[in-house]
């Protein structure tokens, strides 16, 4: 290894441990055992050396937002026991593709997309994505469509949890919004639903305290994204 890739190791090791304290502090604060909370790193766009220095500093759990730049991260990592999550918007014609790829699926918002990953065996676990604010710019369903995803869909997939991005600045009204709609969903379907996908850099100690049991992670531990031209 070189000297710059040694460094660069030492970096993504160092980050990452920090963000794991802050993760078990945030727990800590909030009455919560670190252990529940699943660290995503948010990998779009890294290189798979990348993803490799943080697997060798512990950790397991990666997300992507493309297949076809996961499919290429993939076969490079094939000798690691990576557990995959596709964490961006998901087309339908991508469906089929990602269910044979991926370990969790956290942006599901239609019901042609759920039915297009129900091809997996087992059943594929999933979340469905929700836009609580309505923003044009951003993917999921409104909130009250989506306990007519949820009852479309669970016989195509399992249907695990909720994810959210929220707007800037509204962390955790969102998020607490959006563990509300869980419980209520959970009475109302007979779903668990003990996924929630909240928190990113900006915020994911507020995330946890707002009962958060995934977070993604990607610039407090990769550092700032490589720009360069996307792989879809």
């Amino acid at each position: 290894m070189t000297d710059s890739a040694d460094i660069a190791q030492r970096e993504v090791a160092t980050r990452l441990e920090s963000v794991r304290s802050r993760i078990a502090a945030a727990a800590r604060r909030s009455g919560r055992d670190p252990d529940e909370i699943t660290l995503v790193l948010a990998s779009k766009t890294q290189p798979a050396s990348a993803l490799k220095a943080a697997y060798q500093a512990g950790a397991r759990d990666f997300g992507e937002n493309y297949v076809q730049e996961a499919s290429i991260k993939q076969r490079e990592l094939s000798d690691l026991t990576i557990r995959w999550h596709f964490i961006g918007h998901l087309q339908t014609n991508k469906a089929k593709t990602a269910a044979t790829m991926f370990d969790l699926i956290h942006s599901v918002d239609s019901a042609r997309v759920a039915a297009s990953l129900g091809a997996a065996k087992p059943r594929l676990r999933c979340l469905v994505e929700v836009n609580l604010a309505g923003e044009r710019s951003k993917t999921g369903i409104a909130p009250g469509e989506v306990e007519c995803l949820i009852d479309s869909s669970r016989d195509s997939v399992e249907v695990a949890g909720l994810m959210t991005i929220p707007p800037v600045g509204e962390s955790r009204s969102r998020f607490a919004e959006l563990r509300e709609l869980r419980d209520r969903l959970a009475a109302s379907t007979g779903l668990a639903l003990s996924e929630l996908s909240i928190g990113m850099t900006d915020d994911f100690e507020v995330a946890i305290e707002e009962g958060a049991t995934i977070v993604r992670v990607g610039r407090a531990v990769f550092g700032q994204r490589i720009i360069g031209q996307r792989i879809r």
